[in-house]
């Protein structure tokens, strides 16, 4: 049996160093989840969501999948949008994608992957919507432009999603922001920020 002993003992350690920090930490984050915050990211380990904003646990709520993906007939990652809104009051979503993104890499690829092909179609989809952009570029540059071109896709689709509209109608207090992470250095960039549905209207077709 594989037990992966060392994981344990690197869990200890982190929750003693968290004690030390503050003693009432856990006690405190064990009787209320109360985050800001819903993060829609990428599942690649490269992008954890909690280090890279800097936030401890219990202050972002995460979603996560292969190339950070809204569709409107995923039942999981709409329920997560709907708790986050309606039960945890959260204030932002944030969708965050990132360059060097494998799965934007396999989309833009000619040979089969296997069942992840029907997830990747998605992403395929944003390629041929946008397909004149691409013309004249490298294959480093077409990379780069499909994760960006795939985070205004997503924006697009959470925005149109009838839990942020039904919350933006009844005046909530509820931002949508579209990011994309370096992994070759750390930063964030904000590509897109929108506090309603008029808003979003105006601006995507912007940047």
């Amino acid at each position: 049996m594989k037990t992966l002993h060392h994981l344990i003992a690197e869990n200890k350690q982190w929750a003693d160093k968290i004690k030390q920090q503050d003693p009432d930490f856990f006690t405190s984050l064990s009787k209320q989840q109360a985050p800001e915050y819903l993060w829609i990211g990428c599942s690649d380990s490269r992008v954890p969501a909690n280090e890279i904003i800097n936030l401890m646990p219990g202050e972002v709520f995460v979603h996560r999948n292969i190339a950070n993906v809204v569709v409107h007939t995923d039942l999981n990652c709409l329920s997560v949008v709907q708790y986050a809104v309606d039960v945890l009051k959260v204030k932002h979503i944030i969708i965050c994608g990132h360059y060097g993104c494998g799965g934007i890499t396999a989309a833009l690829e000619d040979h089969e992957h296997g069942l992840i092909d029907n997830w990747l179609r998605h992403i395929k989809d944003v390629f041929r919507f946008n397909e004149s952009q691409f013309k004249g570029l490298n294959h480093q540059e077409k990379l780069d432009l499909l994760c960006e071109l795939n985070v205004k896709e997503q924006v697009t689709n959470l925005c149109n999603t009838t839990i942020v509209k039904k919350a933006w109608d009844d005046g909530k207090e509820l931002s949508i922001h579209g990011w994309i992470y370096g992994i070759d250095n750390g930063i964030i960039q904000p590509m897109y920020c929108m506090d309603s549905f008029e808003e979003y209207t105006q601006t995507i077709d912007k940047y």
